[in-house]
């Protein structure tokens, strides 16, 4: 009878970090401020204080950066938010670009 023999395999696995998506808010001429302010509290649980620094940002540059997510959870929180924008008749927008 033969000997047995014995076979290691070592698998190298890692795990691959997710690509970022920045969530790009942008300007409007009728969307409230105190609407955006909500929205970046609520969604994208920002503090009151920098919450309102941000819509500043938004409100002087047109568009800024409120925060950077991997894919599914960018859209789901765009998604969130401009819902609530239609359900308030709001024209508020916001888009992603890979980060």
């Amino acid at each position: 009878m033969g000997a047995k023999e014995s076979v290691k395999e070592h698998a190298d696995i890692r795990a691959k970090e997710p690509k970022m998506y920045h969530v790009i808010m942008l300007n409007d001429d009728f969307t409230t401020m105190e609407f955006v302010v909500e929205i970046l509290i609520d969604i994208f649980h920002k503090e009151p204080v920098m919450a309102e620094a941000v819509m500043m940002l938004v409100h002087r540059q047109g568009r800024a950066v409120v925060g950077s997510y991997p894919y599914d959870i960018a859209v789901t929180k765009i998604h969130a938010a401009m819902d609530r924008a239609k359900a308030e008749g709001f024209p508020f927008r916001l888009t992603m670009e890979e980060a």
